[in-house]
């Protein structure tokens, strides 16, 4: 999860300075909710910030974590996510059987659950939800909205492996593809595919998606209307400041301590840090590495997450030379990955070799190693015939990611070594959203980038597959073997899945597209009275769950 989020100021040290500003709003906004402000208060309030503020309230919409991380409080899918892991549970719907051919799943729902507007969840909300991703079309239906809907049905109308969806009965789904999709499952666990009111949806015009593809205009929905069936209900986005959301009375499940949640937009970590050791605060997702100990000797609660991700160096084969082989296996020689690691990134980050972790089933110890060898990157430039080459390098400001936690020091540290072996880096900055993502996966006019991808469920596909498993603008390439490879991985008999994603990867890194870099241990930060922060490798962090224990 790594994309969309909205661009706050444009520079870092007013992004300082209206960070600090905020902090001293969120404050004041948890005395008017009748705290006593600093700390977790005794009313309930629970204030958390992030590094961006969510690119919209409709997570059908949004592939990017600072979304969901709202999202997974509001809605809730057929599918959850297994505590503390990466593994699928049952949710919304209770249990689901699955046919032999892999084309139909019956989902057995929930009873007596409703939407925050009180429509009733059954299995035609459940249908409607499945055709409404269906139906997209135009604008709605380009990859840089509908993301995941593209990524696991394949497309939107014709182009989707979705046949067709049957209330049995109010507590029973069929759902019926023309393909099977072998991860599906696990893939219903992403709020993109979290079960939303029909009523909501259709009375605010959540499909009426206006602009441009680069600049697409959030509809009445996306905006002030979002409905689930989750603990928390919405109450009000500030744009730019915060999102504040209020406890569900009706939820079907249980909710603990926190009755009101206020996610805070501050873009710069030591701003972050600040917040939370003023009070302002209650904890803080992307802790820099150089606050870990600090934080910890100053009794916070540092708690690393599973290093379920992927840090790479993207190169479009859309731009000469790096459709050159040559050139990018030079490229991937320059880098000195130890030395990242060491230089720019958390404790306990290894380097990369492929592009999942090593958790990950699939992992291959066959894969082509490009090892740091500056004399043999020289060495390929020459035969390539691109000495004193100069290629524009692209990378994100104002934002930290799970695995990207500065990347301007990744940049910098890349970018030497590309300079010892005769490639000029033409430095690109640009504000992660708006302009950067859109920019990366919009439009073939990049080059090198930066970017990462935390896992979203516990499947390979969900990895080479989005990143490679068609032809994509971010990449640039046509690699029918390439694609071919993940398609026979993703569709494999279950006992020969393993196998075949090792041989995929091997393919994939054969090809070299990129360059993996490093699999971060991301670490995130809470008061000492919070209690119960249920930490998850996919970021599946629902707060009904925490206690809140009597700070002074």
């Amino acid at each position: 999860m790594r994309r969309r989020a909205t661009r706050l100021a444009g520079g870092v040290t007013l992004v300082t300075a209206f960070a600090v500003a905020l902090s001293g709003c969120v404050a004041s906004e948890r005395d008017a909710e009748g705290g006593e402000g600093g700390g977790n208060g005794g009313d309930g309030t629970f204030v958390f910030a992030g590094s961006a503020e969510p690119s919209s309230l409709d997570p059908a919409f949004a592939s990017d974590g600072e979304t969901f991380r709202v999202a997974r409080q509001i809605f809730e899918g057929l599918v959850g996510v297994e505590p503390g892991t990466a593994d699928p549970a049952p949710l919304l719907a209770e249990s689901w059987d699955v046919s032999e051919d892999g084309l139909e799943y019956t989902f057995h729902l929930k009873e007596d659950v409703k939407f925050h507007d009180d429509t009733d969840f059954n299995a035609e909300a459940v249908c409607f939800n499945f055709d409404r991703w269906h139906d997209w079309t135009g604008l709605a239906a380009h990859e840089n909205l509908s993301y995941y809907y593209k990524v696991v049905f394949g497309g939107t109308g014709e182009d989707s492996l979705y046949e067709s969806c049957e209330a049995s009965d109010d507590a029973t789904a069929v759902v019926t593809l023309k393909e099977p999709i072998p991860e599906l499952v696990p893939a219903l666990s992403l709020p993109s595919f979290a079960m939303q009111s029909p009523t909501a949806l259709e009375e605010f015009g959540a499909d009426e998606v206006e602009g441009t593809s680069d600049a697409p205009k959030l509809t009445e929905y996306g905006k002030e209307h979002p409905v689930g069936t989750g603990p928390y209900e919405f109450k009000e986005w500030k744009s730019g400041e915060s999102v504040t959301l209020t406890a569900n009375d009706t939820y079907w499940g249980e909710i603990a301590d926190v009755k009101t949640i206020v996610f805070t937009v501050i873009a710069d970590g030591t701003a972050r840090r600040q917040a939370l050791e003023a009070g302002d605060i209650d904890g803080y997702d992307l802790v820099a590495p150089a606050d870990v100990d600090a934080l910890k000797e100053a009794d916070y609660t540092i708690l690393d997450r599973d290093a379920f991700n992927i840090l790479y160096l993207g190169m479009n084969q859309a731009q000469e030379p790096l459709d050159d082989i040559k050139v990018r296996q030079a490229i991937a020689h320059a880098i000195d990955k130890d030395g990242l690691v060491q230089a720019a990134l958390p404790e306990g980050t290894e380097p990369a070799t492929q592009f999942v972790p090593e958790i990950v089933t699939g992992f291959s110890e066959n894969v082509q190693t490009y090892e740091y060898d500056p004399e043999k990157a020289k060495a390929l430039l020459k035969e390539a015939g691109q000495e004193n080459l100069e290629i524009e390098f692209n990378y994100p400001t104002e934002v930290s990611r799970p695995y990207m936690p500065d990347a301007a020091a990744i940049f910098e540290a890349i970018s030497a070594d590309l300079e010892e072996v005769g490639i000029t880096s033409k430095a690109t900055p640009e504000p992660w959203s708006p302009t950067y993502i859109d920019t990366i996966q919009g439009g073939e006019k990049h080059g090198l980038h930066l970017l990462g991808w935390t896992g979203d469920y516990n499947d390979t596909y969900n990895f080479i597959g989005t990143f490679f498993g068609a032809k994509s603008l971010e990449w640039g390439f046509d690699d029918p073997e390439v694609f071919q490879a993940i398609k026979d991985a993703r569709n494999a008999p279950l006992e020969e899945q393993e196998a075949a994603y090792m041989n995929a990867n091997e393919v994939i890194m054969e090809a070299l597209p990129g360059v993996p870099l490093a699999s971060p241990v991301p670490s995130l930060v809470v008061a000492p009275e919070v209690e119960g922060y249920p930490i998850s490798p996919v970021q599946d962090e629902v707060y009904n769950v925490i206690t809140l224990g009597g700070g002074e």
